[in-house]
């Protein structure tokens, strides 16, 4: 059963009692990624989830890790473009233990000044290694491209030059902005009664009011055609394609599921089937969409030898193409349904993921859909569904393109190739 309520403050705590279960995961979520950061706040977002972790007024970094590890239980965060979650799942005799410790490494962390001098190394270690993953920084780059001009191409961990600049005043006056109530979700799942968690919320979570504050200035994509590259030397070269998507919770979200496993989500898909089965060009290939609360972009992406890198680039435009004239066919419709109803039911067997579901769901302000709705609406997707979305997914005249490898002695045939798409 799921239940809603506000504390005094305006926090907002929405739960899912489900029988048969004896853990319980509860979820902080904070309205604060990289897209509400400010000129020299860049990382802010990023940078407090760790600090949150190295101490409070009572508790030192090492108390909070084995006060969890006492508990046999597991706490952890992590921060994305649009939001902040601090998260934990316990036996359900500890909840008030969990609640405890959760609301105070959020409510009254320190912040102390040696601990952030000694992050920022932390941290830009964490850049340099993103740095040194093709793959990832493939991605990142489209982000970036795609998004161009837009907070949504802000890199969620900062720049080397942006944490380096961080004071304990700019990391505090950041947090007090994005850490107040109107701007917080508590979301909790398992076995708890609904009543007794929200005396737990009231008593531990007596964060102040503040005026609100909200970034909803996001989501603006640059346009028209991009091909960027990135010199790096490395054995394979990293090809990443971005085509326009829609933000989540809209009537293109379902069809552009059943759309990317036929392209490229699962192993009998279009481009795994033609460039890994039956090419043998490439050991990584896939697409993937992306849902943001404004906006969306749906990835082409595949890892190969650099001198066959042209080829799997033609191959992949070709391929969707072809889906774009044509689209997928019935059997390629009703395989992605099933493959998205067996992973969906399997992904919520845990308390973790209906907390996640429920937090996330509140703190965009979108409707909790059920696991008969989420099924209804997948099995309701038809090919005309996924036919309408096709000029938006696959317009061309819209699209970036990244190459990360060494790519220099073929970067004008390439950019051709995507210029000519």
């Amino acid at each position: 059963m799921i239940f809603r309520d506000k504390l005094t403050n305006g926090i907002r705590v929405v739960g899912e009692t489900m029988e048969g279960y004896r853990s319980v995961s509860i979820g902080v979520w904070i309205g604060a990624g990289s897209v509400c950061e400010r000129e020299g706040e860049h990382g802010a977002s990023h940078f407090i989830e760790h600090m949150l972790f190295k101490g409070t007024e009572k508790r030192s970094a090492g108390d909070i890790a084995e006060e969890i590890d006492a508990l046999g239980g597991n706490l952890n965060a992590f921060t994305s473009k649009e939001c902040t979650c601090f998260y934990v799942k316990v036996l359900n005799e500890n909840t008030e233990k969990a609640m405890e410790l959760l609301s105070d490494i959020i409510c009254r962390s320190k912040l102390d000044g040696e601990d952030i001098e000694r992050e920022k190394g932390v941290i830009i270690e964490e850049i340099l290694m993103n740095d040194d993953s093709p793959e990832d920084l493939a991605h990142e780059t489209l982000c970036q491209e795609f998004y161009k001009g837009d907070p949504l191409a802000l890199p969620v961990l900062g720049t080397e030059e942006s944490v380096s600049a961080f004071t304990r005043e700019t990391l505090m006056n950041y947090k007090t902005r994005m850490y107040r109530p109107d701007n917080i979700v508590i979301s909790a799942a398992g076995d708890f009664d609904f009543e007794e968690l929200m005396a737990l919320c009231e008593k531990y979570f007596s964060i102040e009011s503040t005026l609100p504050e909200r970034n909803t200035k996001y989501g603006r994509q640059c346009g028209g055609r991009h091909a960027v590259f990135v010199e790096k030397d490395i054995e394979q070269t990293h090809i990443c394609m971005a085509f326009n998507g829609f933000p989540g919770d809209t009537d293109g979200q379902y069809p552009l599921y059943m759309l990317n496993n036929a392209v490229g989500g699962s192993i009998s898909s279009r481009l795994f089937q033609s460039i890994r089965e039956q090419k043998g060009m490439a050991y990584s290939v896939y697409s993937t969409p992306a849902f943001y609360d404004t906006t969306g972009y749906f990835t082409l992406y595949a890892g190969t030898n650099e001198k066959q890198a042209v080829d799997v680039t033609r191959l992949m435009l070709e391929e969707y193409k072809r889906i774009r004239d044509e689209g997928i066919t019935e059997a390629e419709n009703e395989r992605s349904k099933n493959q998205m109803k067996t992973g969906y039911v399997l992904g919520r067997e845990s308390t973790s993921a209906h907390s996640s579901s429920l937090g996330r769901a509140e703190l965009f302000d979108r409707p909790f859909l059920s696991e008969d709705e989420i099924i209804r609406r997948i099995d309701a997707v038809t090919l005309e569904d996924i036919g309408n979305i096709l000029p938006t997914v696959c317009d061309f005249e819209n699209m970036t393109a990244v190459f990360v490898g060494r790519v220099g002695e073929y970067k004008e045939e390439l950019r051709k190739m995507i210029e000519e798409a």
